[in-house]
């Protein structure tokens, strides 16, 4: 992704890594991915404090790690995740009555506060992390059958869609950045100044990538498209094990609802 920031993920990239790579997680099977994800999501929603949200991401890093995923790119690619978190969650951080930990003439970060954006955070990070790991583990035939099996039509075509559309946008905007580059424009210089180049390369992307989907779908067409991708890609039941684990799963976290997060049980 020579045009483009390093902290965005690259789509062709992580595609690279699921269709080429081999590891344990690779192996796992696409329904299962998918189950758990929906079952993380609940997990980190009623995790129950600081220490809680952070035990499931350092443990679903460590599942990254083991699969033998970049972890220094997901570094890199923490940006954009953090800086939203921090526009939406940081503002808690000083609504948020208790110990002052620092003051800012009217206005104090409290103890309370900062552990309410650091668990924001968590959750957040959690979620990224492991769909990055699906992403970069199962490949796009395997992604096409589980949405195009999951999700009601036409929703499956559009999601299915947008991925492909993704790859499309890229090659755009870079042979448009390294013509700009070729004439000595820069994009990196002050923003107003460079308005009109701006919305330029907007314009300019968004009417090429229109010709370009059409050009595809006139290809996926003659290739015998008929409105549903899911077709094109299987994916078997999961084996008993794999069942096993999610079940022990959800049984747990159901567990921990009752006992820990709402108190249902003593």
């Amino acid at each position: 992704m020579s045009g483009l920031s390093s902290h965005v993920p690259d789509p062709r990239l992580l595609t690279t890594y699921a269709e080429h790579e081999d590891s344990p997680f690779h192996r796992v099977n696409a329904w299962t991915k998918v189950a758990v994800l929906a079952l993380l999501v609940v997990a980190v929603t009623i995790a129950d404090g600081l220490a809680a949200v952070w035990a499931l991401y350092v443990a679903v890093l460590a599942g990254y790690a083991y699969a033998g995923l970049p972890v220094r790119k997901l570094l890199v690619w923490y940006t954009l995740p953090v800086i939203f978190v921090a526009a939406i969650a940081g503002p808690l951080a000083f609504g948020i009555g208790g110990r002052p930990m620092v003051e800012l003439g009217p206005v104090s970060i409290t103890w309370e506060g900062a552990a309410t954006f650091v668990t924001l955070l968590g959750r957040g990070l959690t979620v990224v992390t492991y769909s990055l790991a699906i992403w970069m583990s199962t490949p796009y035939a395997s992604i096409a059958h589980v949405l195009g099996r999951s999700l009601p039509s036409p929703i499956d075509q559009v999601a299915l869609f947008a991925y492909r559309f993704t790859f499309v946008i890229l090659e755009v905007v870079e042979d448009l950045l390294a013509g700009i580059h070729a004439r000595g424009g820069r994009i990196q210089s002050d923003f107003w100044e460079n308005r009109s180049l701006y919305g330029r390369i907007f314009g300019h992307t968004f009417i090429r990538s229109i010709e370009r989907s059409e050009a595809l779908l006139k290809s996926m067409n003659a290739r015998g498209y008929h409105g549903d991708l899911a077709v094109y890609g299987h994916v078997d039941r999961p084996p008993a094990r794999e069942l096993l684990a999610v079940g022990a799963f959800a049984l747990g976290i159901a567990v921990y609802a009752v006992t820990v997060a709402y108190g249902v049980m003593p």
